[in-house]
């Protein structure tokens, strides 16, 4: 079953359920993805891989409006920002814990005889390629800040 599928059939469950949270963040889904079928020009759909790093643009954005909106102690918008969010993360394939992703780039830095700061763009190069669609960009760079100092 396709993404756009998957997303269709989310939307019926929503509008039956009256769920207007969970619907409006899936329109924003579909939305997304139609936008980036047409900029390509294709008439297939866009492939799993761009599907997934689409709905981690999309999930991050929510997460940092929520930041914002939680800054100027707006909760009553941050809120439904949040709850949006929670609703495209499971679409999403399962993130890696820290500790998982730490893992990862340890191996990465022993494997390559990567040392030092000088390196840190090597290793996240290599460490998002290999970790793309089951940890943020955020977290990647933390781990590689704190494994290579």
């Amino acid at each position: 079953m396709s993404f756009q599928t998957k997303i269709m059939d989310a939307m019926k469950t929503a509008m039956k359920e009256k769920d207007t949270v969970s619907l409006e963040a899936l329109r924003a889904v579909k939305s997304a993805l139609l936008l980036a079928q047409t900029e390509t020009g294709a008439k297939e759909e866009i492939s799993e891989e761009e599907s997934i790093k689409l709905l981690q643009k999309l999930v991050k954005q929510r997460k940092d409006s929520a930041a914002i909106y939680l800054q100027q102690n707006r909760e009553d918008l941050a809120d439904p920002e949040l709850a949006q969010a929670a609703v495209i993360e499971k679409f999403l394939p399962a993130q890696l814990s820290e500790e998982e992703v730490e893992v990862v780039v340890r191996k990465i830095i022993t494997e390559n005889n990567f040392s030092g700061m000088t390196d840190m763009g090597k290793v996240m190069s290599i460490a998002s390629k290999e970790l793309a669609g089951q940890a943020d960009g955020k977290t990647i760079s933390t781990v590689v800040k704190k494994a290579l100092a």
